[in-house]
């Protein structure tokens, strides 16, 4: 399906974008994310895996709750994640597009500018070979799109602002700022 199905007033945002360029948003952060299960040898190898895809070392997640089933307890590490900014962030993004095709459900966008997305098979992403010592992961890609100003909301020194409801990137925003920028094609 064309984006203007989902969005019918896309000149209008782009307009509105160029009319003031505080506006126009611009990818704050890109979150990876590969999830074990448990602290075994599997963790150490999903980090390495991260830390070879985005350069960065990732950091280990412990577990919020104990969860008997699926033999987790409280507190172990059982994830790893990167966060990604600036050119690192949008370096990466084009990668993970491009193993899902240039294509997002628009079930995966929200109404505060935020876009999730899954792969299968960290082997997908282009330059990547299979190395059988390591194996095969699945990830997790979260996409915050903010608008400029927005840090004021959560930064250190100085007094914390409240951000208005008008200042967060929408949902139709968010597609057509994906669209435009990466050639994304929403299903």
């Amino acid at each position: 399906m064309p984006i203007t199905d989902y969005v019918p007033n896309i000149e209008e945002i782009i307009e509105k974008w160029n009319k003031n360029p505080m506006y126009k948003p611009r990818i704050g952060k890109v979150v990876v994310n590969i999830s074990v299960g448990a602290a075994t040898e599997r963790l150490s190898k999903a980090m390495k895996v991260l830390e070879e895809l985005t350069g960065q070392k990732p950091v280990p997640r412990r577990a919020r709750r104990t969860i008997k089933n699926f033999g987790i307890r409280k507190g172990e590490n059982i994830a790893a994640k990167v966060t990604l900014r600036k050119e690192k962030a949008i370096e990466f993004l084009k990668k993970a597009l491009d193993a899902v095709n240039y294509r997002i459900k628009a079930s995966s966008f929200d109404d505060r500018g935020n876009v999730s997305f899954g792969i299968k098979e960290h082997i997908m992403i282009p330059g990547v070979k299979y190395d059988p010592e390591i194996g095969i992961f699945g990830m997790d890609v979260a996409i915050s799109l903010v608008r400029p100003g927005f840090r004021i909301k959560s930064r250190r020194r100085g007094r914390r602002k409240h951000i208005p409801r008008r200042h967060y990137v929408s949902r139709e925003e968010a597609m057509v700022y994906l669209h435009k920028e990466f050639g994304v094609e929403i299903v």
